[in-house]
Order: C-alpha cells, then sequence, then structure tokens
C-alpha cells in the first residue's frame, strides 16, 4: 500500500482524506514513477467539484509529476528504471475514463509517450511545475496559427499558464511585442518574464488601451471585456471553459512528453524559467492548503507539492529500496 490524497464524492477541498491506496502496476506501455513532487492545476479542483470527466472513485487528484522510475512495463523502450522523468499523466483526449489514480501519491503510472526526461539543472519541484501549463501555453499558439512577428496581448501574465506564455513569446515564437495584464505587486515580476509592457488591470481598462493586437491570448476567461484590445481579424484564444465571447476560441490540450522534449534545450540554458509560487512547496500533509491557495485565484505561477513520503514497498522491484529516500532527494 502507498500514501495518497482521495475523494470518494464531488464537492468542496473538504471531502479530500488521506489514506492507504494500492500501488498500481505498470501495464506493457506505462511506467511506474516513484513521485518526487506535483502541481496543482484549476482542473483539478474543478473536476474534484463536479464530475466534467467520467471516473470511478475514489479518485486520487493531480496531472503534474516529476519523479523517478522504478518498474516498466515490457513495451517500454525511451526510458530506463532509475531515469528522473516528468510530465502530465492525464491524456483528456483519450477514449474512456481518466486515470483514478492521479499525482498526489507516493506511487503513480503514466504511458510512456506521455512522459520526458527531466531536465538536468531543474529541481524536481521545478519540473513538476511545468507539463500541463506548458502544453496548455503551447496549444494556444498552436490553435492562434501565430506567426513570427506578429504582437500578442496576454491576459493573466502572472499565473500557471500565463507566465510561460510571456517567456515564450518571444523566446520560441518571436512575437514583435509582447503585452500582458497582471495585478500591481507582479507587474515587476511579468516585466521580468520578457513582457514589453505590462498593463495594472487595477488601474487600466481594456478600452483605455489605444494599441491593438494580432493575438489575444486569454488565460482567465475575461474574452468578453479582453476582446476589445484585438485587431478585427485577431485569432482570440480562451483555455477557460466556457467561452464568454463568441469570437474566441477554445483551446483545448495536445498531452504528450513530445512537446516538453522540444523545449529541453530552453529549460536547460536557463533560458525558459519554472514559476513556482512563493507560498510553496507545500509539504505532502499539506494538500488542503496548498487547494486553499489555489482556490483563491491570487497565486504567482503553479503551486507545487513536495516533500512526498516515501513508505517501504511491500513489492519488489528492479532497484534497491534499502534507503527509502533513495529516489527523491
Amino acid at each position: 500500500m502507498q500514501k495518497a490524497w482521495f475523494y470518494e464524492e464531488y464537492g468542496s477541498k473538504e471531502v479530500l482524506q488521506f489514506g492507504n491506496l494500492p500501488i498500481p502496476t505498470p501495464q506493457h506501455n506505462q511506467l511506474l514513477v516513484q513521485v518526487c513532487a506535483a502541481a496543482l492545476n484549476p482542473i483539478d479542483v474543478k473536476r474534484r467539484q463536479r464530475p466534467i470527466f467520467p471516473s470511478d472513485f475514489p479518485v486520487v487528484p493531480g496531472c503534474d509529476m516529476a519523479g523517478v522510475v522504478v518498474a516498466k512495463g515490457s513495451g517500454i523502450t525511451k526510458f530506463n528504471v532509475g531515469d528522473e522523468v516528468y510530465g502530465n499523466i492525464q491524456d483528456f483526449n483519450a477514449e474512456g475514463k481518466l486515470k483514478q489514480l492521479g499525482t498526489l501519491a507516493e506511487f503513480i503510472v503514466v504511458e510512456e509517450n506521455l512522459a520526458a526526461r527531466k531536465p538536468k539543472n531543474l529541481s524536481f519541484e521545478e519540473a513538476a511545475s511545468l507539463p500541463l501549463a506548458l502544453q496548455t501555453a503551447i496549444e494556444g499558439f498552436t490553435t492562434a496559427g501565430f506567426k513570427e512577428g506578429q504582437s500578442i496581448f496576454i491576459v493573466g501574465g502572472a499565473g500557471g499558464v500565463g507566465t510561460l506564455v510571456v517567456q515564450l513569446a518571444k523566446l520560441v515564437y518571436g512575437a514583435s511585442y509582447v503585452v500582458a495584464t497582471t495585478s500591481t505587486p507582479k507587474v515587476d515580476f511579468v516585466k521580468s518574464l520578457g513582457a514589453d509592457r505590462v498593463v495594472d488591470y487595477r488601474k487600466v481598462k481594456y478600452e483605455e488601451i489605444e494599441e491593438r493586437f494580432d493575438f489575444l491570448y486569454d488565460t482567465i476567461g475575461d474574452c468578453k471585456n479582453s476582446f476589445v484590445v484585438a485587431k478585427d481579424d485577431a485569432p482570440i484564444v480562451d483555455i477557460t471553459w466556457p467561452i464568454s465571447h463568441p469570437r474566441a476560441m477554445y483551446s483545448s490540450l495536445t498531452v504528450t512528453g513530445d512537446n516538453l522534449e522540444k523545449l529541453r534545450s530552453y529549460l536547460e540554458t536557463g533560458k525558459l524559467k519554472a514559476v513556482i509560487d512563493p507560498s510553496g512547496p507545500y509539504d505532502f500533509k499539506d494538500v488542503i492548503e496548498a487547494f486553499r491557495h489555489l482556490e483563491t485565484g491570487r497565486a504567482l505561477g503553479k503551486v507545487v507539492i513536495s516533500t512526498f513520503p516515501s513508505s517501504y514497498l511491500p513489492i519488489p522491484l528492479p532497484v534497491p529500496f534499502e534507503d527509502k529516500n533513495d529516489l527523491c532527494p
């Protein structure tokens, strides 16, 4: 058995329980990973509150993880036991139900195609903060058909996705002009990520912005108001659902380890930075408090869970496991 957070009914964060669940067995195309760090996302909150995705109880929340491979299925070719990996383990476009066992557990299984090698210079906490938000950020540019040299207006530049969109805009996609919104205390921080201009939404209304942009990327679902900064023929991408303006396009999510691997060089050179909310990383025992902070909508970057317990495994593994802390530093 292993320690995990789970819920057996839909509701507020108070439905979360901490207890024992079986350790999963990796199938033909799966890795068994000891989780060293995980991150929370708004989808974890929505999924807990209501049945937006089919799944059986009990449900362990969490999509993002970074950890160490401790066993693998017979069909695995890319990874070996002992490899440090990270990824989003939930493929929202796959047929059938989502995994019951998410990443707020000591051990999880993940398909080989959803995992990537952890960049060597990143901590487990930094790596865990990236997968779903990075995949979401990439998808928005793809949905819009963004072209090098275009301008972009980003609504919500300090959130988990927004911090990555700001960085990717110039670094990877060659934007000519990057403007992002945030609140007063975070203006300098968003500027430091590479934005040419940061709009303090507490002081400036969309209607007061005279410039018009080639691409509007709304990360908070405010298209019903923010659409006014987009050029008449500009794509508007909303990563929330339902979208709040008829011109907006909903950006879904392509979940694959390949899109993480493509950005490895940017991460390993430090050009692309993971942003972890300064209130964390939260200890594994403080998951409810971490959800409380996430649900305020005021997190700076990602809310990360670390310091996972390392229970003795009652199953044989193809690696030495004398020291319970061998794998996760």
